[in-house]
């Protein structure tokens, strides 16, 4: 069987993990070598998989939280980091991105969780299921599958995606960058978000935004319907967003809410889509707190909301990119 077909068949066998073996043929058969952060040397592998627009170094604070417990690996997307920029030339699929993740994996890794943030939240619903039941946790931070928009009939939740895609796509064609940043700093940080921003972090954001360019083709052109996602992905799997969030991510929450009644949902009132770079104080205790727990018992008891004595406090509404903590795609993580 050729290596590519391997890989491809992942996907339907959750039941058992994949063995050395199996792992070292994923990780030959990756298109690139993959730039990561690490932290940590012993217990369960923990992979995280950035947003868009941001990177490794991301994760920091987290890595520095869960590195006495977990041997953590964060990875560099394509265009990010050290990790090569995508080809011009090729449409991109949540299957190349998923690949990356599998490239970073120690060859003896065992328990594997995999932790996603908005784009990379997508990506690793892909790896998780591709790499099976070697992936017992997955945390998704406002994950962002637009097609499922499209799938479960949310047509005005779905054109509003499709509004700021196009944008990012006429502009990026045209080399407008700083035309198409403004427009997805606003989007996603508020309204006058761009204009907030010194020259430098403008400059430094629009560059930043580029390899998004290609990930719309690969949020996008997705065909794994919600019922599929139900079976393949880990029955221990967070899913954290903001009530307030944008109107896609809000019905892309109430449509795996409804479909993985068994999954833990969580709100996090007032972080905003930024919440895991502009308030890792609510995120990151969360998160934190659903990967130690041992048992189906303790992760479900973890509080619903955020609060004075829980995981985090919810007052105060720092959204946006005022702190974000953005890193230059060609330098070295961490």
């Amino acid at each position: 069987m050729p290596a590519a077909m391997l890989i491809a068949t992942r996907s339907s066998k959750r039941e058992a993990p994949i063995t050395s073996a199996e792992r070292s043929l994923l990780t030959s058969v990756a298109p690139v070598n993959v730039d990561f952060a690490e932290a940590g040397s012993a217990g369960p592998v923990v992979i995280l998989v950035h947003s868009s627009v941001s990177g490794a170094r991301q994760w920091r604070r987290l890595m520095e939280d869960l590195k006495d417990q977990f041997r953590v690996r964060a990875v560099n997307l394509f265009g990010y980091g050290k990790t090569p920029p995508w080809p011009a030339e090729a449409t991109q699929s949540l299957d190349d991105q998923a690949r990356l993740v599998e490239a970073a994996l120690p060859v003896d890794a065992g328990e594997v969780y995999l932790v996603g943030h908005s784009f990379g939240g997508s990506v690793a619903m892909k790896a998780a299921a591709r790499l099976g039941g070697s992936v017992t946790k997955l945390v998704l931070l406002e994950t962002n599958p637009f097609y499922l928009l499209a799938q479960s009939g949310r047509i005005d939740a779905f054109a509003e995606a499709m509004g700021l895609r196009n944008y990012v796509k006429k502009f990026g064609a045209l080399g407008e960058w700083a035309t198409a940043a403004e427009k997805f700093a606003d989007y996603w940080g508020g309204a006058g978000t761009w204009r907030k921003m010194a020259l430098d972090r403008r400059a430094a954001f629009a560059e930043a935004l580029k390899p998004n360019f290609f990930e719309w083709d690969a949020v996008m052109n997705e065909t794994t319907s919600v019922g599929q996602w139900a079976r393949l992905l880990p029955r221990a799997t967070l899913a954290v967003y903001d009530p307030g969030t944008v109107l896609p991510v809000r019905e892309i929450a109430a449509i795996l809410r409804r479909t993985c009644p068994g999954w833990l949902h969580r709100e996090v009132p007032g972080a905003g889509h930024m919440a895991p770079l502009t308030r890792p104080e609510l995120i990151n205790p969360l998160v934190g707190s659903f990967l130690r727990a041992r048992t189906r018992a303790q992760w479900r008891a973890l509080s619903a909301r955020p609060g004075p004595g829980g995981w985090g406090d919810a007052k105060g509404n720092a959204t946006g990119f005022t702190n974000h903590p953005l890193a230059d795609p060609n330098e070295a993580p961490p």
